[in-house]
Parts: C-alpha cells; structure tokens; sequence
C-alpha cells in the first residue's frame, strides 16, 4: 500500500489562466455610495495611461492600480475608473476633485 498524497499530482492541478492571473478579480466592496465590483491591476498588466479620480493624477503603464464600476449591473464599460490603490482607500475621507482640463496650470 503506497502512502497517502496530500497534494494533487501536477497533471490535476487545474491550468492557471494567466490572463486572470494578470487582471485579477473583481471582488464587491460596499462604500457609502453603494456596492462596486473592484479588481486589483499589476503593474505590468497596465499599458494605457488613466486619470485617477481621486486626486486628478494620471496612472501611468507599469503603475499597479484598482479599477471600479457599479456593482448593480447597470453600468457598462465607460463606467469603470481607474484610481490608485491609495485614493481609492481614502475615497471616503476626501471631499470631490474638481476635474480639470489637461492644459490647465497645476498649483502645488
């Protein structure tokens, strides 16, 4: 009799989907706004340049960030942001950006 296995054998283990992988997945976080479906970005799964609501900053490619919609369903693409990680844990404590044109001077 040959000892018990306590991990599965390689050719079990279900394939990594590495686009998953990369993109990460969305978990529904409840803010005082409502609930939003939130994914974590890695660095090197970001190739635009985004403009982060929080602070009016941009997110350049490389910069690992969270993006997040509507949890209820309703919304479609254009109602995903792309926000720091850290403005997106304050967005709570922070009152509204005003947006501003990109040409507009930056006081500082």
């Amino acid at each position: 009799m040959s000892p018990r296995r306590n991990r599965p054998r390689r050719d079990d283990a279900p394939e990594l989907d590495s686009e998953r992988a990369r993109q990460g997945v969305a978990a529904v976080q409840q803010w005082r706004d409502g609930e939003w479906q939130v994914r974590g970005i890695s660095g090197g799964a970001s190739v635009k340049t985004y403009r982060c609501p929080g602070c009016d900053q941009e997110i350049r490619p490389g910069v690992a960030h969270v993006v997040a919609w509507p949890s209820d369903g309703r919304g479609d693409l254009t109602d995903r942001r792309h926000w720091h990680s850290g403005c997106w844990r304050a967005r709570d404590r922070r009152g509204p950006v005003i947006q501003r044109g990109r040409s507009a001077p930056h006081y500082g």
